[in-house]
């Protein structure tokens, strides 16, 4: 009878399967309802962070800053490739009596609150004004080490979500990771762009007209740095981790040494050492696009709160396309999608780069009309539909050849080098934007205006303008356009050959235990 209750109380088993054998266990909810608020919570966090370097970049576009520049800030997004360096780590090294999560969690996110109020008195000096340059290098080093953070937060709470939640409601943990990050994301993105633009709140929220918004930025970091103290006080306080819950079986191995000769392990597969070069080169062809086209719009006269609402109609096809897609990628070849997509995706490097051309002759003085912003959110729409085309191809490729003996080192593994192949290329895109850029001073032909030094030298001393020559967003597009279809004549082939290996080709071969 004591075993009949603490089978209804846990889980629901078909048949009167005894839980333990992992069967035909149906979702209960009822007594997670608290765990999965938490996670929530504790994913939307972790998403906050993440929207707010979303916004920076578009909050420099206006205060005089390079294309270099941005490619320097852009090296704040890499900590979410990189967290499988430190990732064994957080899992293996904890106090017990404290808990194996907590251990990482609570010291985690009072350094996140702690940095927003750090921030929130100094960022305003450091994103500059309009007699003082914005301090480049200090932005970079504050929100990188606050991404690290993030990506430290996010290694921790997947591990608790698997001990947290009843087992056959372990599901639902993917499920909280998406909804509360997008959430965070929003939040620090969308939302705070638009409470952040005067002309948004003037438009839309109040009667009496200001200078500036709603909330400015330090204000949403003091908010939230509170936010991320409180609530992390609560969690050490009262939220306690249920060790009785894991099964040996779910336990990661404690040797940090034995971790990470896992990883060279599945490194060495000859088929690995293949799909590495694919995944760290297949997005280059898309990385002019990707990531020089939102600040090309907002410098072409895009108000930068109107390009953030773009991204509100995203968020229900965010969800909804994964569904749809996923019924096509469920078969032996699910790259087949992927290599499908890839060349519309690459097409559509030009299509964003004809709109760059032609944002300056629709929209003036900030003011776009109507049809315009429609236009563009519906070629956004049909470039998402690629997109997660490709996202959820790769994803049914991953989960398809990773060796279940070590599926979350694997998975884990796959998905760093799928974001690091992103993220290298759309820093250097950045990077090269200024070099293959043309300019000159109105009144002295001999500047090229190069530099930010050399722009101020034209227009505060000789009293010019820094004409553009020639931008060189179009030779990157025409030049990522070229790159993208050689590697895809290349790249075809080379996963064709990987989609017919067996099994046995991802497996890992394991040395002797402490041989």
């Amino acid at each position: 009878m004591a075993t009949k209750r603490k089978m209804e109380r846990d889980c629901t088993v078909e048949d009167g399967v005894h839980e333990t054998n992992h069967v035909h266990e149906r979702s209960d909810l009822r007594g997670d309802e608290k765990n999965i608020a938490i996670l929530l919570f504790l994913y939307l966090l972790q998403g906050i962070p993440l929207g707010l370097c979303g916004s920076i970049p578009m909050l420099l576009q206006n205060r005089n800053v390079s294309y270099r520049q941005q490619a320097e800030f852009s090296f704040v997004q890499w900590p979410f490739s990189l967290k499988l360096f430190w990732a064994p780590i957080v899992d293996s090294t904890f106090s017990q009596k404290f808990g194996r999560r907590k251990t990482w969690l609570i010291p985690t996110q009072y350094l996140m609150g702690f940095f927003m109020l750090l921030l929130s008195s100094r960022v305003d000096q450091w994103l500059g004004n309009k007699t003082t340059n914005p301090n480049i290098e200090m932005l970079t080093i504050i929100f990188f080490a606050l991404n690290v953070l993030a990506a430290t937060q996010d290694i921790v709470v997947d591990g608790w979500a698997l001990t947290m939640l009843k087992r056959c409601n372990v599901g639902y943990a993917s499920t909280c990771n998406s909804v509360g990050q997008t959430a965070g994301y929003f939040i620090g993105y969308v939302l705070f762009m638009a409470l952040e633009s005067a002309e948004f709140c003037n438009s839309y929220l109040r009667s009496t007209p200001a200078s500036e918004g709603i909330l400015t930025l330090p204000d949403f970091l003091y908010l939230w740095g509170w936010i991320f103290i409180i609530t992390t006080t609560l969690l050490a306080l009262f939220k306690h981790e249920n060790l009785e819950k894991v099964h040996k079986e779910e336990e990661l191995n404690t040797n940090i040494k034995h971790a990470y000769k896992l990883l060279w392990n599945i490194v060495r597969l000859p088929s690995i050492k293949t799909i590495i070069v694919v995944l760290l080169t297949a997005k280059i062809g898309f990385s002019a696009c990707d990531a020089v086209t939102g600040l090309k719009l907002v410098e072409a006269g895009i108000p930068k709160e109107k390009f953030a609402l773009m991204a509100v109609p995203m968020i229900p096809l965010q969800i909804l396309l994964p569904l749809a897609i996923s019924k096509y990628t469920v078969g032996p070849r699910p790259m087949n999608v992927y290599i499908m997509a890839m060349p519309y995706r690459l097409a559509f490097g030009l299509v964003a780069a004809f709109l760059v051309w032609l944002t300056p002759y629709v929209v003036t003085g900030g003011q776009m009309p109507i049809y315009y912003f429609i236009l563009l959110i519906i070629l956004y729409l049909i470039h998402q539909v690629f997109t997660s085309s490709m996202f959820v191809a790769s994803m049914a490729f991953f989960a398809k050849i990773s060796d279940p003996a070590v599926g979350g080192t694997y998975m884990t593994l796959l998905n760093t080098l799928s974001n690091l192949g992103g993220n290298w290329p759309a820093t250097a895109a950045l990077w090269f934007v200024d070099p293959l850029t043309f300019r000159q001073c109105s009144t002295d032909p001999s500047n090229d205006c190069s530099t930010i030094s050399k722009r101020e030298l034209c227009t505060n001393t000789h009293n010019g303008i820094c004409n553009m020559q020639f931008d060189g967003y179009y030779v990157e597009s025409i030049l990522c356009l070229i790159i993208g279809f050689a590697w895809l004549r290349w790249g075809r082939r080379k996963i064709d050959l990987l989609q017919t290996r067996s099994m046995s080709a991802w497996k890992v071969i394991l040395a002797k235990q402490n041989r």
